[in-house]
């Protein structure tokens, strides 16, 4: 799972697809997080009708059916295997996916991170909902996975990782075909280069360089 992360890079280390798309208003507003928790707002590159662009969102989805945003589960990850199948998930998984940007993420009192300090996109749902009175909240669920050999001996799931290059694709709103053709962006990814290590450490504890 992902129940914790971190995005505590600087603006201008930020990945390229959402640094230069970032206005004046974001870029002040923009502070590294040295932790994010399911229900506060998160940063996340989207694409809607007007395009792409950056979003702050709250970090647990509510569905744009949802009669009461406050009533009801917020789910803040999502079993890429079952994505289709659950009426929560099914519609963003064909039209509303995003990347959220990240330099680490928790597990188990672990950090982990890229070996060369790198930001990461993490994969996401987003949704729209809007009330009534015209009120509007954004919001986003994180993608998990099976593990690989380095999240394996901390926890059965994992985030999905996208890499960096796709994020036209795995943003573009497509079905069928086009959704098959993502299926390999949810599998387990390589764990080369990634560090795991414990919080306030000052050495590395664990680098994965495959075998």
């Amino acid at each position: 799972m992902c129940g914790r992360f971190a995005l505590s890079t600087s603006v201008s280390s930020l990945p390229i697809p959402l640094r230069e798309r970032l206005d004046s208003v974001h870029r002040a507003r923009y502070e590294p997080r040295d932790l994010i928790k399911p229900g506060e707002p998160l940063l996340a590159l989207r694409r809607d009708e007007r395009g792409t662009s950056p979003a702050l969102m709250l970090w647990g989805l509510i569905p744009a059916w949802c009669q009461d945003p406050l009533a009801g589960p917020r789910p803040f990850n999502a079993r890429c295997e079952t994505l289709g199948d659950k009426p929560t998930f099914r519609g963003a998984w064909r039209h509303r996916r995003c990347l959220i940007p990240a330099s680490c993420f928790f597990e188990k009192g672990w950090r982990i991170r890229r070996a060369d300090h790198q930001p990461f996109w993490l994969a996401g749902l987003w949704e729209r909902w809007l009330g009534a009175d015209g009120s509007e909240i954004e919001s986003a669920t994180i993608l998990t996975t099976t593990p690989n050999a380095l999240i394996r001996p901390l926890h059965p799931r994992m985030p999905v990782v996208i890499p960096a290059g796709v994020e036209d694709g795995w943003m573009a709103a497509v079905d069928g075909a086009g959704l098959r053709a993502l299926q390999p962006l949810l599998d387990s990814w390589d764990p080369t280069g990634w560090i795991r290590e414990r919080p306030g450490d000052s050495g590395q504890l664990s680098l994965f360089e495959g075998s």
